[in-house]
């Protein structure tokens, strides 16, 4: 009985050790604990009221592109690099809070123009708002130099913790 009683303690153990060896394996670090309150209640300005007035009057490099698909890559890079710290870093997991199909027209001078939503997240109005929100603040965007100006689409993936990727730049879903 005494073997049985020693082996029956050290189990919690051992699964804690198991966890920890797998978690170590993982190829992408995994992702800090959220809180519950976190997860029911997307996160959509945690770095949007002091970003936009640091960014008042700054020009984006100019875009190269000849044609919109070309283009929404120079778009999405510039959004990424103004958002670094919103963006989900490795693969989506399979559900998703909000997907959104967005349609910007930027003029020759980089600034946004129209906003154009081709398949809205209407589940998630906060989100339509956010992701509106943060086009316009990442204006001015890079010149289309070689276009004039730009009408491109691009996809919202949206993660209920308020981080996204954009379709162009997306690392996957599993």
């Amino acid at each position: 009985m005494k073997p049985f009683t020693a082996l029956r303690s050290s189990l919690p153990l051992a699964g804690a050790a198991v966890t920890a060896l797998l978690a170590s394996c993982s190829s992408t670090p995994p992702l800090p604990p959220v809180a519950e309150a976190e997860v029911t209640q997307p996160v959509l300005t945690a770095a949007a009221a002091h970003s936009a007035p640091a960014r008042a009057g700054a020009r984006a490099q100019p875009s190269n592109a000849a044609t919109p698909r070309a283009y929404r890559a120079d778009a999405a890079t510039h959004i990424y690099g103004l958002n670094r710290e919103r963006i989900w870093k490795g693969r989506l997991p399979p559900m998703l809070y909000a997907v959104g199909v967005l349609q910007v027209e930027v003029d020759r001078n980089g600034d946004v123009r129209k906003l154009d939503w081709m398949r809205a997240p209407k589940h998630a109005p906060e989100v339509v708002a956010e992701i509106e929100r943060t086009v316009r603040a990442a204006a001015p965007f890079p010149v289309p130099a070689r276009m004039g100006k730009v009408v491109y689409t691009d996809t919202w993936l949206w993660h209920k913790s308020g981080r996204f990727q954009l379709d162009t730049l997306t690392e996957g879903q599993d």
